[in-house]
Order: structure tokens, then C-alpha cells, then sequence
């Protein structure tokens, strides 16, 4: 396991994926809260998609677009296939396993003025729930995705940090190839994959979780990455990005 998420290999999730099935994934993904709303404060926020065979049912009409295959658990397992999550559930993914299963609701605002006496009413943050996760088996995990920053897919874009981060990349198919197979080249810059990565750090004492796509971006390594990167200089280094001086105005809240 240490060694599939570091570098990414699907063979591994494949496998696990068929031997653990479908409605153990589905449940155990539904605690860490994917398909589902977050309950950010603002509006219009998507529920994304949690695939399993009742999803699958509800979703189509026909029966036999209802049956659920073994081949569609093999997809699921390496987040492809129905699998359909918004970036911030995602982050809020992450957080939960840098915070060892402690969920808290993601927040845009900070505080709420009262526009009559100038009151600051704060927005504190509170645990949602407290995953059931055994710690030994959270280590695990958390070790593999140190290990991707620090020799696996991402340690390019970490190369040098003056702080340990604990990553894993990740690309999202844009449409099917129907058993061919995948050249960038080949393919109209609209239709090639997105680049994904989720990331925190400090890895030994969290203070930032976050989910980056890259639309269109191709491997997660390769733009997603680097993008984290400089987001975790700025927040924990104060450190802007090569050629931001003077150019853009960054804001940091705590």
C-alpha cells in the first residue's frame, strides 16, 4: 500500500478495489463526506457524485443500465469511473485525515459584523464528527503520502521545502477513450484530463489542507503540484512566488 500511493500505481487499487467491493468503498468514502454537500457558507454548493449499486439504480431508468458491474468497482477503485467529487470536498477530505478523522465544516467567512454597533461575532469552527479510524491505519497513510512529496510523484514540485507536506497526485479522465490509448497529443486541449492534487502540512503538526485542480492540466504532478506548493510557501514561509512581487496582492488570514 506504502508503495502505490507514492507512486501511484493503479494495479495495486485495482486489486484492493475488487477484493473490498463496492458497497464496503462506497461506505466507507460516504464517511469521509465525498458526495455529499459540506455545508459551506455559500451558495449553490454541488453534491458530486458517491457512486454504489443504489446510487446506480436511482440514477438510470432502464434495468439494465441499473446492474452494477464487477468492471465498474475496478474504475472506482482508482478514482475513475462515476466517481464525480467538488474540490472542496476533497480539501475537506484531506483535512479529515491530517486532523487523524476529525471532520469540521469548511468556512468562507471568518467573522459576522453587525451593521448597527460594529460586533464581531466570530465564525468558530466545530467538529461535525469523529471518524471511527484506527490510528496505526491513519499512519499508514499519512506516511505514504509524506513519502509522495518527498520521493514519489510530487517530490519534484517539493523539492528543497523548508517543511515536510504529505501530498497525492491525481488526474481526472475529461471523457472516454472507449479502449484506446491516452496521448495529450492527440487530444483537443478542452477534452485532455485535469490535474488533481490534495496535500497538507506541516505533515507532523497540520495547520493547511487543501485540494487543487488544474483543469485541463493533464498530470497532477506536473501542474497541480507545483501550484500547492507555492500556496504552503506563502501560508507557512510568508514566501510569494517567483515574479508575484509588485505584481499581485496576496492576503494571508489566519
Amino acid at each position: 500500500m506504502h508503495k502505490s500511493i507514492v507512486h501511484s500505481c493503479d494495479t495495486y487499487s485495482y486489486i484492493l478495489a475488487n477484493d473490498m467491493g463496492i458497497e464496503s468503498i462506497a461506505r466507507f468514502m460516504g464517511q469521509l463526506g465525498l458526495g455529499q454537500r459540506t455545508g459551506v457558507d455559500i451558495e449553490g454548493e454541488s453534491e458530486g457524485v458517491l457512486p454504489s449499486p443504489e446510487w446506480k439504480k436511482r440514477r438510470f431508468r432502464r434495468p439494465e443500465q441499473q446492474k452494477w458491474f464487477a468492471g465498474e468497482t475496478i474504475s472506482i477503485g482508482i478514482g475513475q469511473g462515476y466517481n464525480s467529487y467538488t474540490p472542496i470536498q476533497l480539501a475537506q477530505a484531506t483535512a479529515t485525515v491530517a486532523n487523524n478523522g476529525v471532520m469540521y465544516r469548511p468556512h468562507l467567512v471568518k467573522y459576522i459584523t453587525d451593521s448597527r454597533t460594529g460586533e464581531r461575532t466570530m465564525v468558530e469552527p466545530e467538529p461535525l464528527r469523529v471518524l471511527p479510524w484506527k490510528r496505526q491505519n491513519v499512519d499508514v497513510i499519512k506516511r505514504a503520502m509524506v513519502g509522495v512529496n518527498t520521493h514519489g510523484t510530487g517530490a519534484r514540485a517539493f523539492a528543497g521545502a523548508a517543511y515536510t507536506s504529505a501530498g497525492k497526485t491525481g488526474t481526472a479522465q475529461v471523457f472516454s477513450l472507449k479502449g484506446a490509448e491516452y496521448k495529450a497529443s492527440r487530444v483537443k486541449k478542452d477534452l485532455r484530463d485535469h490535474a488533481l492534487f490534495i496535500a497538507f502540512a506541516p505533515a507532523d503538526e497540520p495547520k493547511i489542507a487543501l485540494a487543487v485542480l488544474v483543469e485541463n492540466g493533464g498530470f497532477g504532478a506536473q501542474s497541480a503540484a507545483p501550484i500547492a506548493r507555492m500556496v504552503f510557501d506563502y501560508y507557512l514561509l510568508g514566501k510569494l512566488p517567483k515574479g508575484a512581487a509588485g505584481k499581485m496582492t496576496w492576503r494571508k488570514t489566519s
